[in-house]
């Protein structure tokens, strides 16, 4: 039998929208979202494998949870579901940013103390289409993960460090992985009791902490946060496409740099991730020129 947990928000809140960042594209085998508006995760908890049901009945979240993990899962229920968040902290300083505020007054940024579940995916979406990364990810789990407990139908736990650790070289290969990355993700299992007690620490702290990973930088690290602990402030630079559309949403110029990206920011130091989802909210990007990168093949390197 799940063990249940009912959680109440305290204003406008939309459950998808919010969970939406923890999603690594279509078919991810440790997220799915049910016809029947059920949103599933799998996650590897610090007490083992556990697999979360949510229901949004409107005035309330209903959770289930199977497995090892599940009492962890739902002691920490509320933090994954924004809780922690204080969205009043914001305040909107651009027309664009004030409408989609607006519009998206549920939206709240999750936190679910979990470092590695965030941090290995953002390795794998390091220098490489997100359908690249999707891809990866999906072999991996797949073929290295296990089962989730409970009901949910084909979904998977992502392995735990040791058994990262013991991919062969050939399965990185198979799901497309270089030694750049696959090297990184091992150098940061072997670390990861360090590594996932950055889910406590201000986000300086936990910023150095994961950047003292070799291969791990502020993108990877930004990326992590945002879903482990998150931090409001943690703005992601040197992402290819963020700065363009942060620019051309607030100015309509093209070609914005990291640089600029912040400037423009700067107002809401502090919120500035915040203000980011906010800003990719409203749907105002930049005409695309050029086409989409094409799909690398690794295996055949």
């Amino acid at each position: 039998m799940p063990a249940h947990r009912r959680w109440t928000p305290s204003g406008p809140y939309d459950l998808a929208r919010s969970l939406s960042v923890l999603r690594r594209g279509p078919g991810d085998p440790s997220f799915q979202v049910t016809a029947d508006g059920a949103i599933w995760r799998a996650s590897r908890t610090p007490q083992g494998a556990g697999t979360l049901r949510l229901v949004d009945r409107g005035e309330a979240v209903e959770a289930q949870a199977w497995g090892p993990g599940a009492d962890w899962l739902l002691e920490h229920l509320p933090a994954l579901l924004g809780a922690e968040d204080d969205p009043s902290a914001f305040t909107p300083r651009h027309r664009l940013v004030h409408q989609a505020h607006r519009r998206h007054p549920g939206l709240r940024l999750i936190r679910t103390g979990l470092v590695l579940e965030s941090l290995i995916p953002s390795i794998l979406e390091q220098k490489v289409t997100s359908d690249e990364a999707y891809r990866a990810w999906r072999l991996l789990l797949w073929r290295h993960g296990e089962p989730a407990p409970g009901p949910a139908e084909r979904m998977r736990v992502m392995p735990d460090p040791r058994a990262w650790a013991l991919i062969p070289s050939w399965d990185w290969h198979r799901a497309g992985v270089d030694a750049k990355r696959s090297s990184t993700i091992l150098r940061a299992v072997r670390a990861a009791r360090r590594l996932e007690e950055a889910a406590a620490m201000d986000l300086p702290a936990a910023s150095a902490r994961l950047q003292a990973i070799p291969g791990i930088g502020p993108w990877t690290a930004a990326e992590t946060l945002q879903r482990s602990n998150g931090t409001p402030d943690a703005i992601t630079v040197g992402d290819l496409h963020l700065p363009r559309i942060i620019g051309y949403a607030l100015t309509g110029e093209r070609g914005t740099d990291d640089a600029a990206m912040l400037e423009l920011l700067a107002p809401y130091a502090g919120q500035r991730h915040r203000a980011a989802r906010l800003i990719l909210l409203s749907g105002r990007v930049p005409p695309r020129r050029a086409p989409r990168f094409s799909v690398r093949d690794f295996r055949a390197i």
